[in-house]
């Protein structure tokens, strides 16, 4: 491939133009902390999931497209708010009366109810660099916990005592007026019950590094802000984050444009420049309603990968991340087909033109070679039209229609077979529904049964695609759509299907015919 780094001036991709707006913001320069820093944000309150996924992926795609740029070294810091008290327990976890006893405490000082870690929190995290490593995500995993204890935080810590005042006003001005009267960006860790307090700051004391607050008890207690004796609010906490560890670029979602907006005020403040930004548009359910985690509406990673690759989830965060996206169970086949689309182009490509292929940005610049065997909608036309849940079924097929073709030969394939009999199973099967053709269709289906009788055994599916086209012209389907949207209800029991030509070569043309036989005979298409 040609020079990389004049390459990426010009691509139009998404990534490279985030690239190029960061290399601005180094100047071409080293930073003085030795390398770029990107940031991706993690709350354990719960088990990851697939909006974590998109963050870390989307920031990977824009470190990779700036190193690719740039020799200035990265780091790619995944940040785990583990030191945020446990506001309420969740209800996916055993042990529920347990968890209620250690409400308010950080989520490392709450015992974890499966009993295999250290603290909620400290499962939690190993859930997340779990699912990280599980796609080969390149990170450094940071704890808030382990950060604010062993000191990291404590000059940002002291800065922000000795502004108080001037980030407090920058805060207060966006909250109700009971709140205005109590509002401190640091919230104490009680000695006493380990909780993180909503206390009310009577006193800052800069030059002892001391807070006063008023305890639960309503006694005056002295603490000190440094060391993990007090954490700071959600946004005073982005912006120390952001400043203390000099974050060069965070990703964050539409509901936060106004966070991102008061965090930076405050990272000014405090002497530091706030990083370079991206703003997603948020997931929608099939309702076009956001996805919520607390309301489990939509889709996890882990339903997805139930179905279908990876890569294709890869692919869904890649498109168009500024715009609002249905994220169900819909979404699966095109993508599955789009990325092996992406993948087949790639290699005819220029080099600019790959640097606008997704499979660059998805493989890191080296995506493997395509198999170019069968895509994943004619996979679920076939289980469909086979009825079958067992892999060697299909395998049958896709080896007479591809000899060269194995699952060790094409380990792609052979994981979208698995994939597609799973979708076929849940999605496919309980809403099939076949119909009788009519006059006009029965006569068109004859005569392609007479055609395709005719052809060579080892005809190709273009050839079949063509005599289709021209029985339905002969037999005046005004709208072409028509006679292809009948052969999928009549033979496959849905409206929907790939191009008929591609399927009756995959399942066989002798099948084909018979399929359409049995349909002429009076016989459903469905198989037994």
């Amino acid at each position: 491939m040609a020079d990389l780094k004049s390459l990426g001036a010009d691509a139009k991709a998404w990534p490279f133009a985030e690239a190029r707006s960061l290399l601005k913001r180094t100047a071409g320069k080293v930073p003085e902390k030795g390398y770029v820093l990107f940031e991706t944000g993690y709350g354990p309150s719960g088990l990851p999931h697939i909006g974590t996924f998109g963050e870390v992926v989307r920031t990977t795609m824009v470190r990779r497209a700036f190193e690719a740029m740039s020799d200035i070294p990265t780091k790619l810091f995944a940040f785990s708010d583990d030191m945020d008290g446990l506001r309420k327990v969740p209800e996916n976890v055993p042990q529920q009366e347990m968890m209620a006893e250690h409400l308010g405490k950080p989520l490392t000082s709450v015992p974890d109810p499966f009993g295999t870690h250290e603290s909620f929190g400290h499962h939690n995290n190993a859930r997340l660099q779990a699912f990280l490593d599980r796609f080969g995500f390149d990170y450094d995993f940071k704890s808030a916990t382990d950060c604010y204890k062993a000191g990291m935080f404590d000059k940002t810590l002291l800065d922000i005592l000795r502004l108080h005042d001037r980030i407090t006003g920058v805060i207060k001005p966006t909250l109700g007026e009971a709140r205005r009267e109590t509002y401190s960006p640091f919230l104490p860790v009680c000695e006493k019950t380990g909780r993180v307090l909503l206390a009310k700051i009577v006193e800052t004391k800069p030059d002892d590094g001391t807070v006063i607050y008023e305890d639960e008890d309503g006694s005056l207690v002295e603490t000190l802000v440094t060391g993990g004796h007090c954490k700071l609010q959600w946004k005073a906490d982005w912006a120390m984050r952001w400043t203390a560890l000099s974050v060069d670029y965070e990703m964050s979602g539409k509901d936060l444009i106004d966070s991102v907006r008061l965090s930076s005020q405050i990272c000014k403040i405090l002497g530091g420049t706030p990083p370079d930004g991206f703003t997603y548009e948020l997931f929608l359910d099939e309702n076009g309603e956001k996805i919520s985690k607390s309301r489990g509406n939509g889709l996890s990673v882990e339903e997805w990968l139930e179905y279908a690759t990876p890569e294709s989830l890869s692919l869904y965060m890649y498109n168009s991340p500024r715009k609002a996206k249905r994220l169900y169970f819909d979404a699966i086949p095109r993508h599955v087909d789009d990325y092996l689309t992406h993948l087949e182009k790639f290699g005819e490509q220029e080099d600019s033109k790959q640097l606008e292929n997704p499979a660059w940005h998805i493989h890191n610049g080296t995506p493997p070679a395509p198999e170019g065997h069968v895509t994943f909608g004619l996979l679920l036309n076939l289980a469909s039209v086979c009825n079958t849940e067992d892999p060697a079924v299909l395998w049958g097929f896709i080896t007479r229609y591809a000899s060269t073709a194995t699952p060790e030969t094409a380990p792609i394939l052979d994981t979208l077979v698995g994939n597609a009999i799973a979708y076929y199973r849940d999605f496919v099967k309980p809403n099939k529904s076949y119909r009788a053709p009519d006059d006009k269709e029965r006569a068109a289906l004859q005569e392609l049964v007479t055609s395709m009788k005719a052809m060579p055994a080892d005809v190709d599916g273009e050839t079949i695609q063509t005599e289709v086209y021209e029985v339905g012209k002969r037999h005046e389907f005004e709208n072409l759509r028509d006679w292809f949207k009948a052969l999928y209800e009549v033979l496959l029991g849905q409206s929907q299907g790939p191009r008929f030509g591609s399927f009756a070569a995959l399942y066989g043309k002798d099948e084909t015919v018979e399929l359409i036989g049995r349909v002429l005979a009076g016989e459903s298409a469905a198989a037994e």
